[in-house]
């Protein structure tokens, strides 16, 4: 007997997921489930921040009116209605509530053996939310195929008048391997590959432990020569990745 899998749809990112309630808020007739069915047919799937900044009143209202039909639904939308709906869904006066920062836990080096150290650009608690040029923060991490660590909180300081703010924030990141970010342009990750630090661009804002278990997948079967090399791993076990990979 054949068995179906249902496919679930990625998590929204809190921030995208309280501005889709709050515009919820302002229709009458429709509930929060049914405005996230017509951005996404709008919009397309994922929803992300890039997909949202585009959206188009018209299109929604069409949409919204076509989905109140089908269901049977009363619907009157008014134009400052669908504004103020728009609006939130670009983010239009809305801010996260606070997260609490994590704590970094002490580590001495080597202690993770087989391990990587990743740096995640973040506006909020444990988020990989921000960009490399202007996020408040970077998240530190040790990441071994069977553990992880959060070992520092860096906070990156104002650049003088004379000193480039890219520079500065790649010195920051020296001593890591990854550099995991929302957005980073070519003379950044120039500065940042030149620190020793590969740059890695996620298209939406996501939880840090996603990341953390996606790479921990990757360093418990075969990591790229690259990722071995800064891994620490042997020329011959690097090889052995590589013919790995090909079987």
């Amino acid at each position: 007997m054949a068995v179906r899998v249902a496919l679930r749809r990625p998590q929204l990112p809190p921030h995208l997921a309280l501005r889709i309630a709050l515009a919820a808020r302002e229709l009458k007739g429709l509930d929060t489930a049914h405005l996230l069915q017509a951005v996404l047919a709008v919009s397309g799937e994922p929803i992300t921040e890039t997909r949202l900044s585009k959206l188009r009143a018209a299109r929604l209202r069409a949409r919204l009116i076509a989905l109140a039909g089908e269901l049977e639904l009363p619907l009157a939308i008014s134009e400052q209605q669908l504004q103020r709906v728009v609006g939130l869904l670009k983010g239009r006066g809305v801010r996260m509530p606070e997260e609490p920062l994590p704590r970094p836990l002490p580590y001495r080096e080597g202690e993770l053996r087989d391990s990587v150290r990743i740096a995640c650009a973040s506006e909020r608690g444990e988020q990989l939310d921000g960009r490399f040029g202007s996020c408040t923060r970077f998240l530190i991490y040790q990441i071994s195929p069977s553990a992880s660590r959060l070992i520092a909180l860096r906070q990156p300081d104002a650049p003088g008048e004379d000193e480039d703010r890219y520079s500065l924030r790649a010195e920051l990141l020296q001593d890591c391997q990854l550099l995991y970010t929302l957005s980073i342009g070519g003379p950044a990750a120039a500065k940042v590959i030149r620190a020793g630090v590969h740059p890695v661009k996620v298209p939406a804002p996501m939880p840090v432990a996603e990341v953390i278990e996606e790479l921990q997948q990757v360093l418990a079967s075969a990591p790229p020569p690259w990722l071995a090399k800064a891994m620490g791993v042997e020329s011959g076990q690097r090889l052995r990745f590589d013919s790995d990979e090909r079987e």
